[in-house]
C-alpha cells in the first residue's frame, strides 16, 4: 500500500512538471466524460419528466389517433419525429407540420405488426364511444392547430388553438384562474368564445382583466370567458401557450373541417385497460364500417404503452448520443498513450538510474502505469465538473430538465480509469524493457 501511494505521489509530481502538456492531454478525457455524463443526465431527466407528465394524467387513459396508411409499422421506426401537442394532452406526432392536421401516436411504431390504413376521426366517433362504451368514464375530442393569427387591440401575433369539448378541463385536471370554461351549449351552438392559457394572458393582456374582452383569431371575433392557471411544460412544450375553444367552433367557423386530431378517454380502472381497448376498437370498427378481416383506420393506445415507449425512445437516444460522445474518450486515450511514449523517451536516463540502484522491471511498469491512470482519472474528475457546467447552461437557456444520478458518474470514472490502464500499458511495458546500460548512456 505504501508503495502504491508513493507511485501516486511520484505520478502527480511528474504531471505537475508539465502542467500545460498534462492538461492538453487530459482534454480529450475531460470532454468525453463531460459529454457522456451530460447526455445521460439529460436523458434521465427527459425520461423522468415524460413519465411524470404521463402519470399526472393517470395510467388509465387511452388515446385514439387517426390511421395513416402504412404497410409495415416497423419499417418506419427510423423516421420517428415526435412533437408534443400544444394542448398539453399526451400527443406525440410523426407529422412534420406541428399542430397541423391529425397526428398519430409514436406508440404505434413499437406495437405488433398490425397494418394500419388511412382514416379520420369525427365527433360522431366521440358520441358513439360515450353511448356504447361501458368501460369508459370520460371521452374528449381534441383538434389542435398551431400558429393561428391572434390579436387584441393593437397587439397581434400567433397562438396555438386547442379545440375540444366542455369536459376537457376536468379531464386534463387544469384549473381556472378567472372566469369559466365553455359549456356544452357553447359546443352545440359553435359559440365564439375562448379560454386562454396563462402565457397568452400575460403576453397580450398583462394586468388587464381579459374576461369579457374581444380578441380576433384568424380575423374573427371571440369573447374571452375564462383563463387558466399555469400548467407548466409537457414534453418540453407548454399548454399555457394555447387558446381553448369549442371544437365545433374551430371546425365550422375557422377551418371548415369535420375531422379531429385525437380522442382521449379515461377507463374505469387500469385493471380493465385491455378490455376497454378491445371495446373501443369494436365500436369504432362498426362506426367506420370496417368489415371483418379489414385493417383498422385508427389506432388505440394506453398511457402505460406510452410510458414504455417513452422509456425505450429515451434509452435509444441516450445510448446513441452517449456512444458518439464516448469517441472523445477514445481520442483522449490515444493522446495519453502518445504523451506517455514521449515521457518514456524523456525519462530514459531516469529509468536507467532507477534500474541501476535495484528497481525491477515490475517497479518501472507500475510507476508509468500509475502515471497513466492518474492522468486519465484526473481528466475524468475534471470532466464531471465540465458535465455540471453543460447541464447548468442547458438548464439556463432551454427547458430541458436534467437528472444527475450516480450511475453515469461511476460509469464515466470507471471508463476513464480503464482508458488510462489500457492506453498506458504499452508505454509502461516499453519503459520496463529498457536496457539499464543503454538508458544510462542516453542524453
Amino acid at each position: 500500500m505504501k508503495r502504491i501511494l508513493e507511485n501516486i505521489k511520484i505520478a502527480f509530481k511528474s504531471l505537475g512538471l508539465n502542467k500545460l502538456r498534462s492538461f492538453l492531454t487530459m482534454l480529450g478525457i475531460i470532454i468525453g466524460v463531460g459529454s457522456v455524463v451530460a447526455v445521460m443526465s439529460v436523458g434521465a431527466g427527459a425520461e423522468a419528466s415524460i413519465t411524470e407528465n404521463i402519470q399526472s394524467m393517470g395510467t388509465n387513459v387511452i388515446t385514439i389517433n387517426p390511421g395513416r396508411e402504412q404497410t409495415s409499422i416497423r419499417e418506419n421506426q427510423s423516421s420517428i419525429e415526435s412533437s408534443a401537442g400544444q394542448s398539453g394532452g399526451v400527443e406525440i406526432r410523426v407529422d412534420s407540420n406541428e399542430g397541423q392536421g391529425p397526428g398519430r401516436g409514436i406508440m404505434s411504431m413499437f406495437e405488433d405488426d398490425e397494418e394500419i390504413v388511412a382514416g379520420e376521426l369525427y365527433l360522431e366517433d366521440v358520441d358513439a364511444l360515450k353511448e356504447k362504451a361501458a368501460l369508459l368514464e370520460e371521452v374528449v375530442p381534441t383538434l389542435t392547430i398551431g400558429g393561428a393569427d391572434f390579436s387584441y387591440m393593437s397587439w397581434s401575433g400567433s397562438a396555438n388553438i386547442t379545440a375540444t369539448s366542455e369536459d376537457y378541463l376536468s379531464f386534463m385536471d387544469y384549473e381556472l384562474d378567472r372566469g369559466s370554461f365553455f359549456t356544452a351549449g357553447d359546443v352545440s351552438n359553435s359559440s365564439n368564445v375562448v379560454v386562454m392559457g396563462y402565457n397568452v394572458v400575460n403576453d397580450y393582456f398583462g394586468k388587464i382583466d381579459p374576461i369579457g374582452e374581444q380578441v380576433k383569431i384568424n380575423g374573427k371575433n371571440f369573447t374571452v370567458m375564462g383563463t387558466l392557471k399555469s400548467v407548466g411544460y409537457t414534453f418540453g412544450m407548454s399548454p399555457d401557450n394555447s387558446v381553448y375553444m369549442p371544437v365545433t367552433t374551430a371546425q365550422n367557423k375557422l377551418y371548415g373541417m369535420d375531422t379531429i386530431n385525437q380522442i382521449q378517454a379515461r377507463v374505469e380502472s387500469e385493471e380493465v385497460m385491455d378490455q376497454a381497448i378491445s371495446e373501443v376498437k369494436s365500436i369504432l370498427r362498426v362506426q367506420h364500417y370496417i368489415l371483418p378481416g379489414e385493417s383498422n383506420d385508427f389506432e388505440v393506445n394506453s398511457s402505460a404503452q406510452l410510458l414504455e415507449v417513452a422509456g425505450t425512445v429515451t434509452d435509444i437516444l441516450v445510448i446513441t448520443l452517449g456512444s458518439i460522445a464516448a469517441i472523445s474518450l477514445l481520442v483522449g486515450g490515444i493522446g495519453i498513450m502518445n504523451i506517455m511514449f514521449v515521457s518514456v523517451t524523456e525519462r530514459t536516463r531516469e529509468i536507467g538510474i532507477r534500474k541501476a540502484i535495484g528497481a525491477k522491471n515490475k517497479d518501472i511498469l507500475v510507476q508509468f502505469l500509475t502515471e497513466s491512470i492518474v492522468l486519465s482519472l484526473s481528466g475524468g474528475i475534471v470532466g464531471l465538473g465540465f458535465a455540471g457546467l453543460i447541464i447548468w447552461v442547458l438548464g439556463a437557456v432551454t427547458n430541458f430538465s436534467s437528472l444527475i444520478t450516480i450511475s453515469p458518474v461511476i460509469l464515466a470514472l470507471s471508463f476513464s480509469t480503464a482508458i488510462g490502464l489500457i492506453f498506458g500499458i504499452f508505454p509502461a511495458m516499453r519503459a520496463a524493457r529498457l536496457n539499464p546500460i543503454e538508458s544510462l548512456r542516453h542524453e
